[in-house]
């Protein structure tokens, strides 16, 4: 054996050895129980970072251990291949969006492998595949069959820089979330996915998700929100027939209603202004309107204005004439888009009536004897009170009346629950995304594709500008087509689907990556699934796990398989930290893991990784971390180099070296159960002291438990060393040890005993040793005995396993 650590050497042999034998490759086997490990897949962006070493070294760990553990482990990885950075790339760079896309996906597949993870790569998918997103276009199609997939006018969050829609949680801060520009607010026809039909069942099954972090799942029941009230509709005064829909928690305070107020993007607004004196104001306020940062808007940080419509409606309870408005602080994506207007007893709309000159109408008095006066007030009333100007609800508290208004609304409106959830925008007018598989015939209408003629595939003889929206308006072999029912020529969707809709299934198409009859094989599906323990960053909380939810509630309800949830457990690993800032190459300060292996070798960085904090928390970057991480591999190789050479092992445990094997191996057990990868290192680095200090010799069978127990952080090392111990199976294919509760519980503690508090013995005494024993023991100490003398013992105070104070006068 070299007396040196040479991961350069090591590293490559064992991941050959790896890949001729396909240790990693799994079947299913009904006989063994499953366990499916899964990072979030990683958009080929070109290169993998430290966060992305750090994210797939917790998931290795996982999948490694339990595979030692006996289960039958899936792991598999692919790429989230579609978005618009590789548009923007191939504008910049004059190449194609699939050639850069499959240049990078080259480059960080050689890179992950080269870190060793244990990935079945024989499942790797690439969702910008025909035959991947050929299945996520049949999918619509059963949507659009089912209403869930619908288009519609509405206002939508545009970026200008990317000349695309933005779904609400793609707005941070009211900026892109891909390149970080101001977002605006546009009029624009586009796809939706009905997920508001999913809102409650989405919510309520947040409480039963036990594995998932409760932040994550705070998050998500705040997005999805849940508010209890009532919807009320007010008649509109030109138009009797038609009515404007507003929801409100306060129905008590129906009565004080006198304006109504709609968001400037809501598509009556226009309407109701057109032809009237009002209409050019009106339009002017739109506009001004959809220039307000997202961010201010949301949380009413400007000043409230609004305009009148030109139209009336009428109070559904006292046929009271009231104005409409189009007002700056009211959202299209809370509740209906229009809000019943009470200046007295909400704080917005009494501003709002004491600008434009609006009446204010008090229906709530919080006393008889000291009751509000419109003129007098000085801001609004919003606590309970009593009913006042109210009809016959005058003098009922307002808590009880909530419910008599409601009743009495008679088809004027009901009792209610919203969601704050929106539906899916799932249209982005680029080029590399999945085809909506939409046809427009002018006799027939909106066609969808002929599941026959699935997948639309996208053209790759596309120019790229960077200028004038989707490239796709401009490829006339593409634009053009047959009508499937009748002999006109329809014209193709050029909207792409958003890129979360590909990663809203992928877990499922792992399953059975090469079936071509479906998305996935439902019986492998049914094995595999759910996926037992999913890995990935705190920032998908709202993106693509509520999506992904959404879709297996779907995927159940239209019967391509029986799950509800995707994901059993859920850990989100915190950030990579460097220079006080998440690790990115937008802020400069990226590590490139290829120089770190270069130096170190793939077991240090991923040691480091796993040491250096726990999983859930952000990680500092540490070059000297990284250092102690490889002194460490090498003081193990020392020892096992020096121990292997003399070959002089003992040929059986020692009672005292047994107890610190088997609490190592319990405690490594543990903390690996709970993600305590630090600790755990922790707990090998102390038995690998203890072998390094002591004089006894230890045990080939310690040594190779040693090696087993490290085997999941540093899997070439221990290969290397396994093979040298002379083993001839593969450590990774090694069973985990097992610990007996004996030998941990024969474990000796250090016991002080003091008289009248000062210290005068140590005991090395086994753990649990009642008070009798150790006072027996305690009082055969000769340095005890000679405090004792001539002295009377009138108490002793035990404390289990630590101490004995004998008390004396």
């Amino acid at each position: 054996m070299t007396t040196l650590y040479h991961p350069h050497e090591i590293e490559p042999k064992w991941q050959n050895v790896w890949e001729e034998q396909k240790v990693f490759k799994v079947t299913e086997d009904p006989s063994r129980k499953k366990y499916y490990c899964l990072e979030m897949l990683p958009y080929p962006s070109g290169r993998i970072h430290m966060g992305h070493v750090r994210n797939y070294s917790i998931g290795d760990v996982v999948a490694r251990y339990k595979r030692m553990r006996g289960f039958n482990v899936l792991h598999p990885m692919g790429w989230d291949a579609f978005g618009m950075p590789a548009e923007n790339a191939a504008i910049a760079h004059k190449t194609h969006p699939a050639q850069w896309t499959q240049q990078n996906i080259r480059t960080m597949k050689s890179q992950l492998q080269r870190m060793g993870f244990s990935y079945d790569w024989d499942r790797e998918i690439a969702t910008s595949e025909p035959d991947y997103y050929k299945w996520e276009q049949l999918l619509f199609l059963r949507l659009y069959e089912k209403r869930l997939a619908y288009k519609k006018r509405s206002f939508v969050n545009w970026c200008d820089s990317c000349q695309t829609v933005l779904a609400n949680e793609q707005v941070e801060g009211g900026k892109c979330w891909r390149c970080d520009s101001t977002i605006l607010l546009r009029p624009l026809e586009q796809w939706f996915l009905k997920i508001t039909a999913y809102a409650r069942e989405l919510r309520e099954e947040t409480h039963k998700l036990k594995g998932w972090p409760e932040k994550v799942l705070a998050m998500q029941r705040e997005w999805i929100g849940e508010s209890e009230g009532a919807m009320v509709r007010f008649p509109i005064e030109e138009s009797p027939k038609e009515s404007i829909e507003i929801f409100t928690t306060r129905p008590d305070t129906l009565f004080g209603v006198t304006f109504l107020s709609l968001a400037a993007e809501h598509p009556l607004v226009l309407e109701l202004s057109k032809g009237a004196s009002q209409e050019a104001e009106v339009r002017r306020f739109i506009e001004k309107v959809a220039r307000i940062d997202r961010t201010k808007r949301l949380a009413g940080e400007y000043e409230k204005e609004g305009v009148f419509t030109g139209a009336t409606c009428l109070h559904p309870l006292n046929n009271r004439r009231l104005p409409i408005y189009a007002a700056n602080f009211v959202l299209m994506e809370y509740g209906t888009g229009a809000v019943m207007a009470v200046p007295a007893h909400d704080q917005r709309d009494f501003e709002f009536a004491r600008k434009y000159g609006l009446p204010i109408e008090v229906v709530i008095q919080p006393s008889a004897t000291e009751p509000l006066h419109p003129q007098t007030m000085k801001e609004a009333y919003v606590e309970p009170g009593v009913m006042a100007n109210s009809g016959r609800f005058d003098g009922i508290p307002s808590e009880t009346a909530k419910g008599q208004i409601v009743a009495s609304l008679g088809s004027c409106g009901e009792k209610s629950t919203i969601y704050k959830l929106r539906d899916w925008g799932i249209s982005r007018q680029r080029y590399w995304g999945a085809p909506i598989p939409i046809l427009y015939c002018p006799n027939c209408g909106e066609v969808p594709v002929p599941e026959k003629d699935l997948p639309v595939v996208l053209p790759t003889d596309v120019a790229f500008t960077g200028t004038g929206g989707s490239p796709l308006k401009k490829v006339e072999s593409f634009l053009k087509t047959p009508c499937p029912n009748c002999p006109g020529t329809a014209t193709r969707e050029t909207d792409t689907m958003d890129t979360f809709m590909e990663s809203s299934w992928y877990f499922l198409r792992y399953c059975s990556p090469h079936h071509d009859r479906g998305m996935f094989d439902p019986k492998q599906v049914d094995y595999w699934m759910p996926v037992d323990q999913y890995i990935g960053g705190v920032e998908h909380a709202v993106l693509h796990l509520l999506y992904a939810r959404f879709f297996s509630k779907v995927l159940r309800d239209i019967g391509w398989h029986h799950l509800s949830e995707p994901f059993e457990n859920l850990l989100t690993q915190g950030m990579v930290i460097k220079d006080g800032a998440k690790m990115s190459k937008s802020k400069g300060n990226v590590v490139d893991p290829d120089a770190l292996i270069e130096k170190y070798g793939a077991d240090t960085v991923r040691f480091f990784s796993l040491f250096a904090a726990p999983p859930e928390k952000d990680l500092d970057w540490s070059e000297s971390g990284v250092e102690g991480g490889v002194r460490f591999l090498r003081r193990v190789w020392t020892l096992m180099d020096r121990l292997i050479s003399k070959g002089e092992f003992a040929e059986r445990e020692s009672p005292e070296e047994k107890r610190k094997v088997h609490q190592t191996i319990k405690k490594v057990t543990g903390d690996l159960e709970e993600f305590h990868f630090n600790t755990a290192i922790a707990s090998l680095m102390e038995l690998h002291n203890f072998f390094h200090d002591s004089k006894i010799v230890p045990s080939k069978k310690s040594l190779e438990t040693f090696i087993l127990l490290l085997t999941p952080f540093v899997p070439h090392f221990c290969e290397e060393l396994w093979r040298l111990l002379g083993r001839q199976e593969l450590v990774s294919t090694a069973s985990w040890p097992s610990y007996e509760e004996e030998a941990v519980r024969a474990e000796r503690v250090t016991f002080v005993v003091q008289v009248n508090g000062t210290l005068r013995a140590r005991l090395e005494v086994a753990v649990g040793l009642s008070e009798e024993a150790v006072r027996e023991l305690a009082l055969k100490e000769e340095n005890v005995v000679k405090h004792l003398a001539r002295k009377k013992v009138v108490k002793t105070i035990f404390v289990p396993n630590r101490l004995m104070n004998l008390v004396v006068q």
